[in-house]
This record gives C-alpha cells, structure tokens and sequence, in this order.
C-alpha cells in the first residue's frame, strides 16, 4: 500500500507512523547524533531535555551513553512521545506544542542545563517562537545545541515540511532573535554528507514512495551502509558543508530562564 499520500508536512502522528523505522536506520541522523553527542559528552549535563525530540532515537543513544544523567524531552506528537517512552522508559516525555500560549508553564519546571535541538528548525513558520518559549525549560546560563540543514532542499525534503534550509549565519541571526547568545555556528559534512544530499535530491519524489511503503532495494541497503562507513570521514567543520551545527546559551541573567516574567 502507498502511505506517501497520507503523510500531511505537519502532521507528526502520521509522520512517525510512516518514517520511523526509515528515520532510525538513516546513516545521515547517526551522523547527526553522533556531532550532537560529541558536543553533549563534553557538557557533563545534569539535566538534559531533547526539543523535538521525534521517535527518540537520540534520547536512547544519550541515555545508553549517559547513564546518570536525568534525560527530558518535548515533543509535538503523541506518537513519536509513545515511541519515545518504548527506547527510554525512565527519561520525561512530554507531549506540549511550543507554539501554544500555555507551552511555556508546562516545562518551567524541567530547568535543563543542556538542551538539543536537533533538525526540528526548519519545520517552523515561527522558530523564533517556538525558540523562546523552549527557553522556559532551560536553567540559567544552559548550553542548546541545535543541528539544521544547509544546502538545497529535495522533494523528500518538502513533503515532510521543510520551510527553509539554513546558513551559519541565518541561523544565527534566528538564534539571537530569540534571545540565545551563540558560541559557534560551524558547517559539518563535506564531502560525503554533501554527497549523500545530492543523491537524495536526484532521487526526487520516488524516495518518499520508497520510504513510506517500505521498499528499500538491495542496492539502497547497500549505498546506506556505505554511508555509514563513508560520514566518519566527513570533516567536523567546512565552509562547504551542508550541515548546520551551533553551540549557543541561555544567558544566566535572563529574566525568562529565571521564571520571573
């Protein structure tokens, strides 16, 4: 059966339910993890929310690699929160819209020292909200790490909603806006994440036909495991990488970080 059809942009219920296996075993998201844990690990967090945090691949793989550390997360879809709670029973899912106005009262309370956001910025008509209002879960002075796209998006990329791709400084400029002072802004990925974006692109629309129903080729088993092998090699920062990595913080005299209005 063709689910392809049945997947709205913003739709994340269905979203999850059509691309989580596919999401799981894509070698581009263990790239992505992999930069944000590397980043994670070296904060030594107390405390760590995930926004956006999807199906929770990435909980899971910081839960397994950071064992102490009390692990959160916030997340539009109930699905992806279900699936979320199935790899990482003990962490706090909750599922909350950061764009609706009673959002922030709801995750005050979870005062992370270190948050991600990991490929969800691009999704948003309104990140700057959504941005600020995540901030209401953060402690004083905590460190966000946020991954978004670079380069030119595909037509898997715009069937799953992305309204924008990003450039170090674009993401930057949306990161001050809502009141977060970035350390670094780095592109990541060239050549072989670069590589493996042109060939989604030239896939086209058959790959969200290929995702949503399950058919993956011997071949494309194939390409993907080389992928893997291939993005370990990518350079961690180049002006030609089409992936977006920031380090930013919650500065410690915010009145919204300390709750007082």
């Amino acid at each position: 059966m063709n689910n392809v059809n049945a997947v709205v942009a913003d739709d994340w219920d269905s979203h999850w339910g059509s691309f989580d296996a596919s999401a799981s075993s894509n070698p581009a998201q263990h790239y992505r993890h992999r930069l944000v844990a590397r980043v994670v690990h070296r904060c030594r967090p107390r405390r760590l929310l995930d926004i956006g945090s999807g199906q929770g691949d990435l909980l899971e793989r910081l839960h397994d690699s950071l064992p102490a550390t009390n692990l959160f997360g916030l997340e539009l879809s109930s699905t992806g929160v279900e699936r979320t709670l199935s790899k990482s029973p003990g962490a706090d899912v909750r599922c909350v819209d950061l764009l609706d106005a009673d959002a922030a009262g709801r995750i005050s309370d979870i005062r992370a020292d270190v948050a991600v956001c990991c490929e969800v910025l691009e999704h948003l008509d309104d990140p700057s909200t959504f941005l600020r209002t995540a901030a209401s879960a953060l402690a004083p002075g905590a460190t966000l790490i946020v991954t978004v796209p670079g380069g030119p998006r595909s037509e898997f990329d715009r069937l799953i909603g992305h309204r924008r791709h990003y450039t170090p400084e674009s993401i930057r400029q949306l990161l001050q806006s809502a009141g977060f002072v970035v350390v670094r802004a780095d592109r990541a990925g060239f050549p072989f994440f670069n590589l493996y974006r042109l060939v989604v692109i030239g896939r086209g629309s058959r790959l969200a036909t290929d995702v949503a129903d399950g058919s993956t080729s011997r071949i494309a088993v194939a390409a993907m495991r080389v992928f893997e092998v291939l993005f370990r090699l990518n350079l961690r920062r180049s002006r030609w990488g089409w992936q977006n990595v920031v380090i930013a913080r919650w500065p410690a005299g915010n009145r919204q970080a300390d709750h007082g209005g």
